[in-house]
């Protein structure tokens, strides 16, 4: 596929998370329970096929709705939890997808052959199909901590396959210029930045309403990075180290939103990977002693 069709500005999928968690924090008082409400709320909105998806006019009005309705279920019956993975109510399939070979190259494919079996199935649902993380332990029989090993081994595996390290200044210097491209709304260099064959991945964890298969071509991806990062107030692209690599950091209300990767060969950006998962960026919102110089690369 490749289409962008559903593609959502970073700063409103932010913005639309937040206030489910308010309407389920004010129907459930703070804690766990509200959040936990949310994550069935979008567990239900990945259970609906692609074309259900489609048909809804206004995805916010579509989630407040069903998180109201699972947090009046809560409050009922507060004794008993919402179903889970494999119960009634799931949603979420767990034969395997018979789009995957339309929706993966034919190169990542291949790369995917390499892996483990347990590396191949934990990554393909983790950051292809972006499932929750614990549909992804019940359905791969480990548990969520070996899953996000499992998940990592794989990015890195793929990461190295075939490709020629990119020295670190040249590794920077596209990083900053496909963040000015994005800053600058410019497509025609941000497409001149990207391999034809680039593939990006948005690994939104079943937390946000990220896309929930990879993007291919250069144009297509082009268009994506666009809209996602599309200027909004208060919304900053830094550039910051990430796995030791210039990374683009998305900063929405002074808290780090996104953390985007890139893989470059032969100048050109060959991967995108777009980590919007909450649960994974914990670690870049904690409070953190000053900053010594190290880490950072700064921003234009």
């Amino acid at each position: 596929m490749g289409g962008t069709g559903d593609t959502t500005p970073l700063a409103e999928l932010l913005d639309e998370r937040q206030h489910l968690i308010d309407v389920a924090r004010w129907m459930l008082g703070a804690g766990t329970t509200a959040e936990e409400a949310v994550t069935e709320t979008y567990r239900r909105w990945y259970g609906l096929t692609d074309a259900e998806r489609s048909g809804i006019s206004d995805p916010r009005v579509w989630l407040t709705r069903n998180t109201g309705t699972i947090c009046l279920a809560r409050l009922s019956a507060p004794a008993r939890r919402p179903p889970g993975p494999g119960g009634a109510g799931d949603g979420i399939g767990t034969e395997p997808d018979r789009a995957l070979s339309k929706e993966v190259s034919d190169v990542l494919l291949s790369a995917l052959d390499a892996l483990s079996p347990s590396e191949r199935a934990v990554f393909v649902l983790n950051d292809v199909f972006a499932m929750p993380p614990r549909t992804v332990a019940d359905i791969v029989g480990r548990t969520p901590h070996e899953c996000a090993e499992l998940a990592e081994s794989a990015r890195r595996s793929l990461r190295a396959d075939g490709a020629r390290p990119t020295p670190s200044d040249q590794h920077d210097r596209i990083v900053r210029a496909v963040r000015q491209a994005c800053v600058l709304n410019d497509a025609r260099h941000l497409v001149s930045l990207l391999s034809r064959h680039a593939i990006a991945f948005f690994d939104g964890g079943g937390k946000i309403r990220a896309l929930t298969r990879p993007v291919h071509g250069d144009q297509h991806v082009a268009r994506t990075l666009l809209t996602l990062l599309a200027p909004r107030p208060r919304t900053v692209l830094h550039l910051q180290a990430a796995n030791g690599r210039t990374a683009i950091v998305v900063r929405h209300h002074d808290r780090v939103a996104a953390v985007i990767s890139f893989d470059i060969t032969d100048q050109r950006v060959t991967h995108v990977w777009a980590v919007l998962n909450p649960d994974k960026l914990r670690g870049w919102n904690r409070p953190h002693p000053p900053a010594d110089g190290h880490g950072a690369v700064g921003h234009v």
